[in-house]
């Protein structure tokens, strides 16, 4: 199986979590979206004690809160001693309303407005990620008018292409994130930082990329990191706090995608953390990382129900479900592989070779292409999307006019409950004049 919270039933049904998909789909209907609590919070945890244990007491990891964002999701990372990044208005007011400390959550985003700035102060953000000069004296200017100092990091560009998607590599010299280190602009950026009175910067922040495997992805992008921590140092007389690598590390979404372990990808990083604060005679700084596929990710899945079975002989097959692009996007935006299962027929031999495609009037309303499935699938099946907890629900459209399915969370191998609500008829046109 894809996930280690995958198994077979006696009866054939696909078990999730402990929980038989099957009777979840006729409990909550579909399409739903499925979340496995205990999977996010044994990762969280992993995460935590491969920071406490291969860094010191001051490092934390920060929940990626664009992979997966509503209520529940922080109340859980409260719960675990989690911190947050955040990159829009939304994302804080959502963590505000489940009670999250937001002194520990880092906003980020390369274009806040100022609406967005004042608002993230109004609800007491710890620390704001600048991007760019023109957001350093926007920030400066709100700080000033409130009289108060406000925590900051400056989002850098290590120069390091992770060779992932294209719309996921973001550490590049030329992204539409951050200050190039290459460049020389870094360094101007740090000193015109430092001038400013109501700001107080911590250090400094980085992110190569997503769905990231490559072994040294992450110790190159600290080295070069620390290298420009320590040339501030000599050229500029100021020493960061704080390094926050970023996020991005891989999961599996089909069986050729590779098993990366928390605890050894965290100890590699801080080998090499280690090994370049001791070669340029630098503290060890506060350290961050921002998991947030690799937390929710496989803790996530949608079911659907299989409707239309259309067979063109000599050319292909087409399983339609009742969903499909509005919300599950990603094959759609870049051809990300999945895997999927006929989740009430898991004994059947999968020898029938079909498109799995969605209910949008659109070509591109694709789920996955080739799919093996069960020469009796059909209407009323269950088809099963493995590994979506992470940009399903949070980059979910209305495409056709289609209500966001609910969120259901799953606990203790026989407990379920909604924590977001899927949408009515009436919601979709609720805002409508």
């Amino acid at each position: 199986m894809i996930c280690d919270n995958l198994k077979i039933s006696k009866d054939g049904h696909l078990l999730f979590a402990g929980q038989d998909t099957v009777e979840l789909a006729k409990k909550y209907g579909t399409p739903v979206y499925l979340m496995d609590e205990d999977k996010i919070r044994e990762k969280c945890r992993a995460y935590k004690n491969a920071f406490m244990k291969y860094f010191d007491e001051r490092a934390i990891p920060l929940y990626a809160s664009k992979a997966n964002s509503f209520k529940r999701i922080y109340e859980i990372m409260t719960e675990e001693g989690m911190g947050i990044d955040v990159v829009s208005s939304g994302e804080i007011y959502t963590a505000y309303k489940a009670g999250f400390d937001l002194k520990k959550a880092y906003f980020h985003s390369n274009n806040k407005t100022d609406e967005d700035i004042a608002f993230a102060m109004d609800h007491g953000v710890g620390y704001f990620v600048a991007d760019n000069i023109e957001e350093v004296k926007a920030v400066e200017a709100e700080a000033g008018r409130r009289g108060i100092k406000q925590k900051m990091l400056l989002r850098l560009t290590p120069g390091i292409d992770p060779h992932t998607f294209e719309a996921d590599a973001t550490g590049k010299v030329d992204s539409k994130f951050g200050t190039a280190i290459e460049t020389g602009q870094a360094l101007e950026i740090v000193g015109e930082t430092l001038k400013n009175p109501h700001i107080e910067l911590k250090g400094f922040h980085c992110h190569v990329g997503s769905q990231v495997f490559t072994e040294d992805v992450f110790e190159r992008a600290a080295v070069i990191m620390l290298e420009f921590v320590a040339e501030c140092r000599d050229k500029l007389g100021y020493t960061a706090d704080e390094l926050d690598l970023g996020g991005g590390y891989g999961v599996r979404y089909v069986d050729t995608d590779p098993y990366l372990d928390i605890d050894t990808k965290v100890k590699q990083v801080s080998e090499a953390v280690k090994e370049t604060c001791e070669r340029l005679g630098l503290e060890l700084p506060e350290i961050h990382m921002e998991p947030g596929r690799s937390i929710v990710a496989d803790a996530g899945m949608v079911l659907y129900t299989a409707g239309t079975v259309k067979k063109i002989p000599g050319y292909k097959n087409y399983v339609s479900v009742n969903g499909g692009m509005p919300d599950s996007p990603r094959y759609a935006l870049y051809k990300a592989a999945y895997t999927l299962y006929v989740a009430n027929k898991m004994n059947e031999p999968c020898t029938f070779k079909a498109s799995v495609v969605g209910r949008c009037c659109e070509s591109g309303d694709i789920l996955q292409e080739g799919v093996m499935l069960p020469e009796s699938v059909g209407r009323y099946d269950i088809i099963a999307l493995c590994t979506a907890g992470a940009y399903h629900y949070s980059m979910a459209s209305r495409y056709n006019k289609l209500p966001i399915p609910a969120t259901v969370m799953l606990r203790g191998g026989n407990e379920s409950y909604v924590a977001v609500k899927g949408e009515t008829l009436e919601d979709l046109v609720r805002n409508d004049v």
